[in-house]
């Protein structure tokens, strides 16, 4: 599990620069999530042969949500927040997560909390910690450790920095509904996981229909641009970011 985070982290910093050098976030999305179907979907296909359930109208239904959950919402703001901030801070605010779930899962049932056990009482306590966290986080920009140009930000005008400081709260509120939408996903996954318990054939199915999504809303938000060089990969970074990332993909559902 260590391993699969560090492949994630050496993911983000590929996505970073990609982002960077002008891969449009949803086209970046759209390839990774069709690459990642095409490893997942050979995989799940012959070995869950024996216990796949016949797919029902109620099954297509929960994995679109869910494709729309975790690889259009989620993808898209963790990119464009990290576009906008540093793949540090992007990967920093997710620790939200996991508060995030408990506090929806809590009124599910899915949750207990007794505070006169230990137990109680530390759930509440890591939920306002991770709060308090992530709110300074998003209210808070720190000076850089290295400051190799003391005099730029003293020569910047206050509407300039102004505005990098509504940039970079707009950044936080977007990331935080990409945490949202992730917790929104882990307790979509405990009602698909009763009903269509195939971990590599749902992710292949949520893959294609998050790829089929996001192509969609690109191609309609790309309106007035080159439609075709935006689709174009332009360099090895690009090429790189997307098939790595997407093999991270299937090693982390391959672990899960």
């Amino acid at each position: 599990m260590v391993m699969v985070d560090l492949g994630f982290a050496v993911g983000n910093v590929l996505m970073k620069n990609a982002l960077e050098e002008g891969l449009d976030s949803l086209v970046l999305i759209t390839y990774r999530m069709v690459v990642s179907s095409i490893f997942l979907a050979p995989v799940g296909y012959f070995s869950e042969r024996s216990i796949r359930p016949k797919l029902t109208f109620r099954i297509l239904g929960c994995l679109v949500l869910s494709a729309t959950l975790v690889f259009v919402l989620l993808q898209y703001c963790f990119l464009y927040g990290m576009g906008r901030t540093s793949a540090t801070f992007a990967c920093a605010f997710f620790n939200m997560v996991p508060v995030m779930t408990f506090l929806m899962a809590w009124p599910l049932g899915l949750e207990t909390v007794n505070l006169k056990q230990s137990t109680g009482k530390d759930k509440v306590t890591g939920a306002i910690l991770c709060t308090a966290g992530a709110m300074t986080l998003m209210l808070y920009k720190g000076k850089p450790l290295f400051n190799h140009m003391p005099l730029l930000s003293a020569s910047l005008p206050k509407s300039m920095t102004k505005t990098t400081k509504l940039g970079w709260m707009i950044s936080s509120l977007v990331l935080m509904l990409g945490s949202l939408s992730y917790s929104g996903w882990f307790i979509l996954q405990s009602y698909i996981g009763k009903m269509y318990p195939c971990k590599y054939s749902g992710t292949a199915f949520m893959s294609l229909f998050g790829a089929i999504q996001c192509a969609i809303i690109a191609s309609i938000s790309s309106s007035g641009r080159d439609q075709h060089s935006m689709w174009v990969l332009k360099g090895r970074i690009e090429i790189i970011t997307v098939i790595y990332t997407a093999s991270a993909s299937f090693l982390r559902t391959k672990d899960t």
